[in-house]
């Protein structure tokens, strides 16, 4: 485990304040950390550099796309070598229907994948035609979602 690096008071509220939206411009980031737009950049950029901004997304709302059927599948696999695993990992890192995909233990399976789709029927095309057709997948269990009680991609920084 990686140690984490020192930050100032100013560098968490950068990370806070582009985990909320990161679409502000610099000149509005500045305005909102107290500092001068260059500064401000120059602290952006080492942060990039740095690795702790990996990259800036915009997140989309699934109901208004038309996605609106969240799976958590936990999968089986039939042997616990770095092939067998490297393999499914690489195949289900092509799936745009996967949005995270973790190595889990403590349970009776190797895997816990986060899925979307627009419906049942396509989550059943993709179970069938992609996820139970990856070599080594013994055993599949899915769980739809009902309601997304928390969902965020921010950190908790408190940490820091």
């Amino acid at each position: 485990m990686e140690h984490p690096p020192e930050f100032d008071p100013i560098d968490r509220r950068i990370l806070e304040q582009l985990q909320q939206n990161a679409g502000l411009t610099n000149q509005e980031l500045a305005e909102r950390v107290g500092l001068s737009p260059s500064p401000c950049l120059r602290r952006v950029k080492t942060l990039e550099e740095r690795g702790v901004i990996e990259k800036r997304v915009a997140v989309l709302s699934p109901r208004k796309l038309g996605l609106s059927l969240t799976a958590l599948i936990q999968i089986s696999m039939d042997r616990h070598t770095p092939d067998r695993f490297d393999k499914f990992e690489k195949t289900v890192r092509r799936y745009p229907e996967v949005q995270a995909c973790y190595l889990i233990t403590g349970q009776q399976h190797d895997y816990l994948l986060i899925v979307v789709v627009p419906g049942m029927e396509q989550y059943q095309a993709f179970l069938l035609d992609k996820i139970t057709r990856i070599e080594g997948v013994t055993g599949v269990h899915s769980s739809f979602v009902m309601r997304r009680v928390v969902e965020t991609t921010a950190l908790p920084l408190g940490y820091l």
